[in-house]
């Protein structure tokens, strides 16, 4: 795209018409004929950065002479000015990829939990759709990495823009509250919206509960969304619709019978959870609907009553959205994962839940169906909101019969200080294995007939960071030969 187009009305300076190849935040990516985004990062701003990202072959620089102190002075012509460049950042990527999201029926996804399962399971049941999240990005059976669960404002638009030529008609992505602050959403046109729940999470970042909300609330800005779909049994519910556009339709759904007004709202009863699913009914508009699912846990029943509800937001028929989803064997890398056929004596399962609301959701869906000792694993990441350890402490020996802590991310922290802080809200005594291999095998091996095990707070996560070094690990992969070790022995 020539510079002078891909910049029009976003800067009074004179522009020479060079040819952009492509665009990136990232100096090392620089390519012959790119344009580097120079903005604030976490460490250091990307001005620095500049030759690099000239000796790579960068055709020009955009900057925010904002950002800069007063006795910067940039006087070579490659440099271009911009105020205001980081929130003008998504209008520049969309209109440099030609407006992809103009082109897609794009669901955004946002909540402290939950995400990632709706997302895998939408990009399941819709037809051509693709996906970008905690995962990856792609078809749902063929993922590429992402640094981020929201990846940064150009990623998203360049993603967008392969999901348009790989003929997709729908996207659903992951929207995080780190996502929305920092505008990485910005030149995204929604179609739709979820929000599924929203409890403690990233307080180190947004600093306070409602600071966390209000990002979440973000996603709503988006004037184009043609409907919102919404937990009624939060306690955020009415900010919600009070904040959706004037011209969105507001669907809702809940565990609990809860209604708003007329606001078309799905719900449940007569459920019924084991290992093997959950069963019950839906009711819509006065008529129950009986389905059935493979997901195990009550708070599954809130992820697949949110699909559900956006299925319904989309057109589609309940009793055949029944039908689908009953015939579907859903399974989510890490959300609620079993490692252990049903048949199997001891059962063992794999969880993200890194926050005090997940760990309880989660054991409690687990604690009905253990006949004997339900033992969990987790530990809390370093460098990371404080106040939440002694919290999912307290939640762990409240629901749990054994607790073993270890590290999880123990990052830039002393992993003893972390464990010290989980211990704080421990309410019986508790196991502490730091070496988080040496926990889940120990656990495992330890855990007799009819026991089940949880290994929660890094999921789908492939890697441990310990002092900014991501060491290869995966509690997956870990439990599996732990489970395999103790078949061996017993035989």
């Amino acid at each position: 795209m020539m510079l002078s187009k891909l910049l029009s009305g976003l800067t009074e300076k004179s522009i020479s018409d060079t040819d952009i190849k492509g665009l990136t935040l990232d100096s090392r990516k620089v390519a012959t004929g790119y344009a580097f985004i120079a903005i604030s990062g976490t460490h250091q701003h990307g001005i620095f950065f500049a030759e690099q990202a000239i000796k790579n072959g960068a055709a020009v620089i955009l900057y925010d002479p904002s950002e800069l102190t007063s006795n910067t002075k940039i006087t070579d012509p490659i440099f271009i000015a911009i105020d205001g460049l980081s929130r003008k950042l998504g209008a520049i990527a969309a209109r440099f990829y030609d407006c992809p999201s103009k082109k897609l029926s794009i669901i955004g996804i946002t909540g402290t939990n939950g995400k990632t399962t709706c997302s895998q399971l939408l990009a399941q049941l819709l037809p051509d759709c693709g996906v970008i999240g905690t995962l990856g990005w792609g078809e749902i059976n063929c993922l590429q990495t992402t640094e981020n669960t929201t990846p940064d404002v150009i990623t998203i638009q360049k993603i967008l823009r392969h999901f348009v030529d790989q003929n997709k008609n729908n996207v659903v992505m992951e929207v995080s509250s780190h996502g929305l602050e920092q505008g990485r959403v910005d030149g995204v046109e929604f179609n739709g919206v979820i929000f599924t729940n929203i409890s403690r999470d990233h307080l180190d970042y947004h600093g306070s509960m409602e600071a966390y909300a209000q990002a979440k609330l973000k996603l709503l800005a988006e004037r184009r969304i043609s409907f919102v779909v919404v937990n009624l049994d939060i306690s955020y519910a009415d900010e919600i619709i009070a904040a959706s556009p004037e011209n969105a339709q507001i669907f809702g759904f809940s565990r609990y019978n809860n209604s708003r007004g007329n606001i078309k709202t799905l719900t449940a009863s007569q459920i019924r959870y084991t290992l093997k699913g959950i069963e019950g009914q839906f009711h819509w508009q006065g008529s129950p609907f009986p389905f059935s699912t493979t997901l195990v846990g009550e708070f599954n029943l809130e992820n697949i009553l949110a699909v559900t509800c956006t299925l319904l937001a989309l057109g589609q028929d309940l009793a055949d959205i029944v039908k689908l989803i009953s015939n579907s064997t859903f399974a989510v890398n890490g959300r609620m994962e079993r490692l252990t056929d049903i048949n199997e004596s001891l059962q063992v399962f794999i969880d993200y839940a890194h926050t005090p609301d997940a760990l309880e959701r989660t054991l409690k869906s687990l604690k009905p169906h253990c006949e004997h000792k339900l033992s969990v694993v987790f530990g809390c990441g370093g460098n990371r909101d404080k106040g939440k350890r002694s919290l999912m402490g307290a939640i762990a020996t409240k629901w749990a019969d054994e607790v073993i802590l270890t590290d999880d991310n123990p990052r830039f922290e002393q992993s003893e200080i972390i464990i010290n802080d989980i211990l704080e809200g421990c309410q019986h005594k508790v196991t502490v294995i730091n070496e988080r291999k040496s926990a889940i095998y120990q656990t495992i091996n330890a855990a007799n007939d009819n026991d089940i095990v949880l290994i929660a707070g890094k999921g789908h996560e492939n890697y441990q960071e310990i002092n900014g070094i991501k060491h290869p690990f995966n509690d997956r992969d870990i439990a599996i030969e732990a489970i395999k070790t103790k078949k061996v022995l017993s035989c």
